[in-house]
């Protein structure tokens, strides 16, 4: 396990708008505010369409990442997530999780990292800047799987 204590900055209160595109608009805003690290201790609301990693068969290497994506429609959401630094690609790397419920299943339920969504009716999220210290999400492990760091690569020791 990895820790560090953080410096929060500015906190702030978002309401996403029926037809938004979720991650665009919170990358945008975080570009718009000077945001490169922060915490999203919760956000709720509803997706027309979620996209989530996921599959529907066995899992041929149940130690492996899984990479397969599925798309579920016409839900109720709540998540939280972290956003950290890409120093690979130079752009901001939110790792987003989100608890769905089906409308149209009786409110049967999905629990994976999100990937793509559009907002149906409203979002609600609050997003926590961190000042300190950097975060960043490396490349990391033998499927190189984004993971938080507080420098480089866990397996690479400290700064």
């Amino acid at each position: 396990m990895r820790h560090a204590e953080l410096t929060m900055g500015r906190n702030f209160a978002l309401a996403f708008d029926d037809g938004d595109d979720f991650v665009p608009e919170l990358t945008g805003f975080c570009a718009e505010m000077g945001i490169r690290q922060a915490v999203i201790p919760m956000f709720l609301g509803g997706f027309r369409q979620v996209t989530l990693v996921g599959t529907n068969g066995p899992l041929e290497e149940p130690e492996a990442p899984v990479w397969e994506e599925t798309v579920l429609h016409t839900v109720e959401a709540v998540g939280s997530a972290t956003l950290a630094w890409s120093p690979e690609n130079d752009v901001l790397a939110p790792h987003i999780h989100v608890a769905v419920g089906r409308k149209d299943l009786a409110a049967a339920g999905s629990v994976s990292h999100l990937l793509r969504a559009e907002v149906q009716f409203i979002q609600e999220m609050f997003v926590q800047e961190v000042l300190s210290p950097r975060m960043l999400r490396p490349l990391c492990g033998p499927h190189a799987v984004p993971t938080l760091s507080f420098g480089p690569c866990p397996e690479a020791g400290p700064l």
